[in-house]
């Protein structure tokens, strides 16, 4: 299963990572970081539906987003 990480305190949500989502998990958070930008967040019911796509990470332009993905498994 894949999952994404965000680093709240350099988020400043612009949220140019949901518009890039291909399942349309990710959405702005009600909490704001230090610098009083609310943040984006995949919640936890919807993080089993992530691909690990990695289109997240790639748009961010400030390096928030983290995927981890599973090791394929060599037949």
């Amino acid at each position: 299963m894949a999952r994404v990480e965000f680093r709240e305190e350099r988020c400043k949500g612009c949220m140019l990572c949901s518009t890039v989502c291909p399942k349309k998990i990710i959405c702005q958070s009600s909490r704001f970081n230090q610098q009083g930008y609310k943040v984006a967040e995949v919640k936890a019911e919807d993080m089993e539906n992530c691909t690990g796509c990695t289109s997240c990470a790639l748009i961010c332009p400030d390096l928030v987003i983290k995927v981890y993905r599973e090791e394929k498994k060599e037949k």
